[in-house]
């Protein structure tokens, strides 16, 4: 189904540490409006659509999220790799190194392990699209804030690219939304009793 490109959506090259940032990113790697949650979520509606569109693109942006996931991966790797102990320590990393080294694992900035009580997957192509533009809503507010706690180029120009994406994210849910609902408001075939759409 995919083609794995060997290469980030966007070049990362932070050349600097940033340990009280990079704890505030695991917001967006292993949070729950974080890209592994987005990415599942939307891998996982996509069986429920009923127009292969929508089917389409959910699966088109839950790839992109998972590509958005090894782009927050790296950064924070990138963070941390010169970390001493103690330094990791001070950045109220401690527990985190004491369990996982610098390995990355799926948690939020408060060290909270990912769940997969995150995602929500309704089996509705309506509110499963509402809690898409909402997820999409409340990460572009999560990259704001993080935007909001940095100067450095390195790191403002990843997380504006994936902020950026956000918002095209939501654009797309919500014509997606408008798509279902003119299906939904289209004729109907009436047979034995049930109500089938057409196609």
């Amino acid at each position: 189904m995919w083609i794995y490109e060997k290469k980030l959506e966007i070049p990362v090259n932070i050349r600097s540490k940033d340990l009280k940032l990079a704890k505030a990113l695991f917001s967006q790697y292993g949070g729950p409006d974080g890209e592994l949650s987005a990415s599942l979520r939307y891998l996982t509606q996509r069986y429920a659509m009923p127009t292969g569109k929508t089917k389409a693109l959910l699966t088109d942006i839950g790839t992109e999220e998972m590509a958005h996931v090894e782009i927050i991966a790296t950064m924070i790797h990138q963070m941390i790799r010169d970390a001493s102990p103690e330094e990791l320590k001070e950045a109220g990393l401690g527990g985190y190194y004491a369990q996982n080294g610098k390995d990355l694992f799926w948690v939020d900035s408060e060290g909270v392990p990912w769940t997969a009580a995150y995602v929500r997957a309704l089996g509705d192509p309506v509110a499963n699209l509402m809690e898409d533009m909402a997820a999409e809503q409340k990460a572009r507010a999560v990259y704001e804030h993080l935007l909001s706690m940095t100067r450095e180029p390195d790191i403002i120009r990843p997380l504006r690219f994936l902020w950026q994406r956000e918002i095209v994210h939501f654009q797309r849910f919500g014509e997606a939304l408008q798509h279902i609902y003119d299906f939904l408001d289209s004729r109907h075939h009436f047979h034995m009793g049930k109500d089938y759409p057409l196609e």
